[in-house]
């Protein structure tokens, strides 16, 4: 999923409080120009949607700063918010070529029924349900689908067996269990007396 988001510069010595009065959040980018960052402003229903329809992370922003003439994408970093009113403080985002390799978190979306969950009474146990994927910004996927169809009690699928999209790597062990069926529960085990 893609969100797009107006900037506008933030001018020279504007204090934080007196923008968000103004109904503007401050914010920064960094990354479009090396070590450099730009400061901004942000409407602050705008922000609010953004927050709500994006992860940290993970969706790719069309970010437009028209009186600076840039336009380009970015992962939303940091979200600073006041701790119980919820009330928005600052975003950060961090500029993102199509090109660049990053890392992000994705959901895993499992798809199916098991047969060993339909058929032989057994459970799903879902170990995993996000993974830590590398990829380009142009390639972040909304997510990673899972078939578990054909899944009987015992079964497991492990991160090395599942099926990225082309220029998509998983970060990390490639032996870890992402989702496995197991059997019936018998009464002695599940607390009530086996006669």
């Amino acid at each position: 999923m893609e969100l797009t988001v107006e900037c506008n510069k933030r001018s020279e010595g504007s204090k934080p409080n007196a923008l968000r009065r103004e109904g503007k959040i401050p914010a920064v980018l960094y990354g479009h120009k090396g070590t450099e960052s730009m400061s901004l402003t942000v409407d602050a229903k705008s922000a609010e949607i953004l927050v709500r329809r994006s992860s940290l992370n993970n969706t790719l922003i069309q970010v437009n700063v028209p009186d600076l003439g840039w336009s380009g994408k970015a992962l939303l970093r940091e979200v600073q918010s006041h701790p119980w009113k919820r009330f928005l403080y600052h975003l950060s985002f961090f500029s993102v070529s199509s090109t660049d390799k990053i890392e992000v978190t994705v959901p895993i979306h499992f798809v199916g029924v098991a047969i060993g969950a339909k058929q032989d009474g057994g459970s799903m146990d879902t170990v995993l349900n996000e993974l830590e994927v590398a990829c380009t910004g142009g390639t972040i996927p909304d997510g990673i689908e899972v078939d578990v169809s054909n899944m009987n009690i015992g079964d497991a699928i492990h991160v090395n067996e599942l099926v990225l999209p082309t220029g998509v790597t998983a970060v990390g062990e490639g032996d870890r269990v992402v989702v496995s069926i197991l059997g019936k529960a018998s009464k002695a085990e599940d607390g009530t007396d086996a006669e």
